[in-house]
């Protein structure tokens, strides 16, 4: 049995992940990880995802230059959730989000819809090679 047999994977084999900016406490964006992203994190130190729409594993930044190197992985108290906290590397400031934001938590519900409340820090055209 190995660190990774104490994980609660759900029925399709993955976990939900959330990023945070170790530095400021951000919550950059959710993803999720199986067995061999979350070991490929551990083995690398830069967060290594599975993209259910590309249907494979996803280093993060791997197009965008924008990787998150990891300073800390946590597992809450049902085994189920993963928090890692990072550092946001590729642009200053941080962009984690493919729209080009420093979050993809940039949407706010505000009298009955949603508004963007964080500026594009970067057109997505000139991100993705």
């Amino acid at each position: 049995m190995t660190w990774l047999d104490d994980i609660r994977w759900d029925r399709d084999g993955l976990l939900p992940v959330i990023a945070q900016e170790a530095a400021t406490g951000d919550v950059l964006m959710f993803a999720w990880m199986n067995r061999e992203a979350l070991a490929r994190t551990a083995e690398l130190g830069e967060a290594v995802y599975w993209s259910r729409s590309r249907g494979r594993l996803w280093h993060k930044g791997e197009e965008s230059g924008h990787i998150q190197k990891v300073r800390d992985m946590r597992l809450d108290c049902d085994n189920d959730v993963l928090l890692l906290k990072v550092e946001q590397l590729g642009h200053e400031p941080s962009i984690a989000c493919h729209t080009g934001r420093h979050s993809c938590f940039y949407q706010r519900y505000e009298s009955g819809a949603w508004h963007a409340v964080e500026l594009v820090l970067k057109d997505p055209e000139h991100i993705y090679r």
